[in-house]
């Protein structure tokens, strides 16, 4: 962990990322009316070196939204249509034979695809078949892909954004859970409010012109994304995002008792890894340089949604992942003392 001496040396890039903040959200709201929890949560996937799982339905401009950032950001950008009979070499790119000129011998050359650029949209991802989607968690997971035998590097930084229409499951390959893990966050975009969608109404129906300016070069943001991981964190603050997680895996010692009549699969180590770094970059955007138990319960809900499977008798009663995350965070004290005296909760810590 790097102390807070150390830390204090980039308060100046503390009060840029700040800054950076603000110009973005002003930039993004001559295009995006509201969702600024939306656009948050993009922010600090992004800053966090993590990928997004966006869920909802059609004509909320999630595309519009992921354009505009990449845009604020200085960063190229990719859409993928997502299809039954798209194939992993239609993303990944393939190679090519073609002639020299100079020397008459045929070459290999490879061909990118649209997965070599800095921001990826990848439009209804439960539409393509696993090969294809396994294809883009190569990419995900290690930034390169592997055509033949050869690895090509993808850019940096790499950030991929995934839709998911839920009102539209026929026809759709889910992705397995292990995929689903590999996504930082699962964020929900929902319906505007009266006085939002008014407001889309009368912008969209007219003549419209933005001038959207970039606020971050891809160099500033790798280093904001290196500055994250610095920012100190307690023992306390990682003992509060352990308890939240492991309290979601039935059948260990001092779970609630409403976990395990609703959950039937909880999260991995990977959701406290990414509910942290969340953390330390949401920590950074508010404007501070230490990572509160306040940043840790606001990413508890898009950390677990796709992480926690509830069982059947948890669907027939219409009781969502989000409901238990809240019913989580209710029972579990955000202060050192409450949490490290309660015997529930040291059952916790000693299994």
């Amino acid at each position: 962990m790097v102390n807070d001496s150390h830390f204090a040396q980039n308060a100046e890039a503390v009060r840029q990322l700040g800054e950076a903040r603000d110009k973005i959200l002003e930039q993004l709201s001559q295009v995006i009316i509201g969702q600024e929890t939306v656009i948050e949560e993009l922010l600090i996937a992004l800053f966090s070196r993590g990928h997004c799982l966006l869920e909802g339905v059609p004509g909320l401009a999630k595309t519009l939204m992921i354009n505009t950032l990449s845009r604020t950001l200085d960063l190229s950008f990719s859409r993928i249509q997502f299809t039954p009979d798209l194939m992993p070499a239609d993303i990944t790119g393939t190679e090519i034979i073609e002639e020299n000129k100079t020397t008459g011998s045929r070459e290999r050359r490879f061909l990118e695809g649209p997965l070599f650029s800095h921001v990826i949209l990848a439009d209804e991802i439960n539409r393509t078949p696993p090969k294809t989607q396994a294809a883009l968690l190569e990419a995900m997971q290690e930034r390169q892909v592997t055509v033949g035998r050869v690895r090509h590097q993808l850019s940096d930084p790499f950030f991929v954004l995934a839709t998911q229409n839920p009102i539209e499951q026929e026809g759709t390959y889910p992705l397995p859970e292990a995929q689903q893990d590999r996504f930082m966050f699962k964020i929900f975009v929902k319906y505007p409010s009266f006085k939002e969608e008014f407001e889309i109404a009368k912008q969209t129906t007219a003549v419209q012109t933005d001038s959207v300016q970039p606020v971050l070069s891809a160099d500033q943001i790798l280093d904001l994304q290196k500055l994250v991981r610095e920012v100190p964190i307690t023992d306390h603050v990682i003992n509060y995002a352990l308890t939240l997680i492991r309290q979601t895996r039935v059948h260990s010692p001092g779970i609630p008792e409403f976990i395990q009549d609703m959950v039937s699969w909880g999260a991995g180590p990977r959701a406290v890894q990414f509910l942290i770094l969340g953390g330390k970059a949401r920590a950074l955007l508010h404007g501070r340089t230490h990572v509160s138990t306040e940043d840790i319960a606001a990413l508890a809900a898009p950390v677990l949604r796709h992480r926690v499977v509830i069982n059947f008798a948890a669907e027939s009663e219409g009781v969502t992942i989000d409901e238990i995350v809240e019913k989580l965070l209710a029972i579990t004290p955000n202060k050192e003392d409450a949490l490290t005296s309660d015997s529930r909760f040291q059952a916790i810590f000693a299994s």
